[in-house]
């Protein structure tokens, strides 16, 4: 069969795999990945589409499901009833081109017909984004009033006295002692965390509700009040603060900037690669890190996605890929949240591992972080020649130079770890925070696995 052409970089099957919703959704997408069920299936790379996947897939019923990719964001389209997104049928094709078994065919109709409306959709989209579009009453933003002085002061008035009323809390708790605070229930940090949502200081919330994980431990514990305090005082004193220092302030807290602010920003362009993705649910939210890095910078990125139960999250960012693309920044905070404002290509898969370092050296790095930010709770690491070993019951990361890392033990037993390595050095992403340190990936055989 003739090989799948260099359209975009043929990815593996781990990051395939890494697409899928659930452990069954990938059992079956490896059932499809052979010959049998497709009827039809194709590579487009014709100048009018992006690089797209199709197939014909032979279901239970008499018309065979169409299935394809956009392999530039990338994007699902399935004519199969299942509600897992992106479903098996999709994630067998991707399987099939991984193993070089799609050969460069011309779309038909129904694949030029949904990228047609993809891109309608997007014009529609950028339309409504430009500074002088109407809305739907036919308002400009030009004309319509932003929030009034009023409003802002009020909402202003409710954070300070919400952080006014966490400062007391946080004096209560010093003056009863930690013992005290560590045999208190949930409900206890629950009371006070409800009241700083109510005044919309929505992350100094979420900041209180991370730090109730650490009442079993009197020195992590007493780190965890310290930094509340702190952003208490940074509040107060938000004027008299840097500009980047007093951003930071403002971001911790938890007030909000559009989107449309950021991406009116400057842009920053570079090769970006993932290295490491990972999803975590806080208040019924399904939250998702993902960590980029510059190529030629190493500069580490973050970008967030969010999502409320039921809705799928973005799957646009595959760990072990790298891409060029516009960034704008977030103001404030360690390391930089970011946008993908414009990509200039199809992702491509990593062949070399940016900002790869020591023990010591990323150490170093997080304390700088911290400095600036010290509120910082998970800092990217690329960890160079590390291996897994153990210590009593718990797990570290040990490099030559003799220096460890405790892998976090809420990331459970590293065995796949392990298994990739074979006990040997490797080159090991991840993220960082009190808990210790939770890998992403590994760098085995030119390219990343995730763990």
């Amino acid at each position: 069969m003739t090989e799948t052409p260099t359209v975009t970089t043929v990815w593996t099957t781990d990051q395939v795999m890494a697409l899928a919703p659930d452990s069954s959704a990938q059992r079956a997408a490896r059932g499809l990945a052979g010959d049998r069920a497709w009827l039809e299936t194709g590579l487009s790379a014709s100048d009018d589409l992006p690089p797209t996947l199709w197939g014909l897939c032979q279901g239970s019923g008499s018309t065979p499901y169409q299935a394809a990719v956009d392999l530039t964001e990338p994007a699902f389209r399935c004519s199969c009833p299942s509600r897992k997104f992106p479903c098996k049928h999709a994630l067998g094709l991707l399987l099939r081109w991984s193993s070089g078994s799609v050969a460069e065919a011309a779309a038909p109709a129904w694949v030029q017909q949904w990228q047609e409306s993809r891109a309608a959709r997007a014009e529609r989209a950028a339309e409504r984004e430009r500074p002088d579009a109407p809305d739907s009453r036919g308002t400009s933003p030009s004309s319509r009033a932003a929030p009034s002085e009023k409003s802002q002061a009020r909402r202003a008035d409710r954070i300070a006295a919400g952080l006014d009323e966490l400062d007391r809390w946080l004096a209560d708790q010093a003056r009863a002692g930690l013992a005290t605070v560590a045999k208190n229930g949930y409900a206890h940090w629950d009371t006070m965390t409800a009241r700083l949502v109510d005044a919309q200081a929505t992350g100094a919330a979420g900041i209180l509700r991370r730090s109730s994980a650490a009442a079993g431990s009197p020195e992590r514990l007493l780190g965890e009040l310290a930094r509340l305090r702190l952003l208490v005082g940074g509040y107060r004193r938000l004027d008299d603060l840097p500009e980047e220092l007093a951003a930071s302030v403002r971001m911790r807290v938890g007030l909000p900037i559009a989107t449309e602010t950021v991406l009116a920003g400057p842009a920053v362009r570079e090769r970006w690669q993932v290295h490491g993705v990972r999803d975590e649910i806080e208040d019924q939210l399904t939250v998702r890190r993902a960590w980029l890095r510059g190529v030629g910078s190493g500069r580490p990125l973050l970008v967030l996605s969010f999502a409320v139960a039921g809705q799928s999250l973005p799957i646009d960012l595959l760990p072990g890929t790298e891409f060029d693309a516009d960034v704008c920044l977030y103001p404030g905070g360690q390391p930089a949240r970011a946008l993908i404002a414009k990509r200039h290509a199809p992702p491509e898969r990593m062949h070399t591992i940016a900002g790869a370092a020591g023990i010591e050296e990323s150490l170093r790095a997080h304390a700088e972080a911290l400095a600036d930010d010290p509120w910082l709770d998970y800092w990217p690491m690329v960890l160079d020649a590390v291996a897994p070993v153990r210590d009593g019951g718990d797990w570290l990361l040990a490099d030559a130079a003799g220096d460890g890392l405790p892998i976090d033990p809420a990331a459970g037993e590293p065995w796949r770890l392990v298994a990739v390595t074979a006990g040997r050095p490797a080159t090991v992403t991840g993220e960082w925070s009190a808990g210790g340190f939770r890998p992403l990936g590994v760098w085995s055989e030119q390219r990343l696995v995730r763990l």
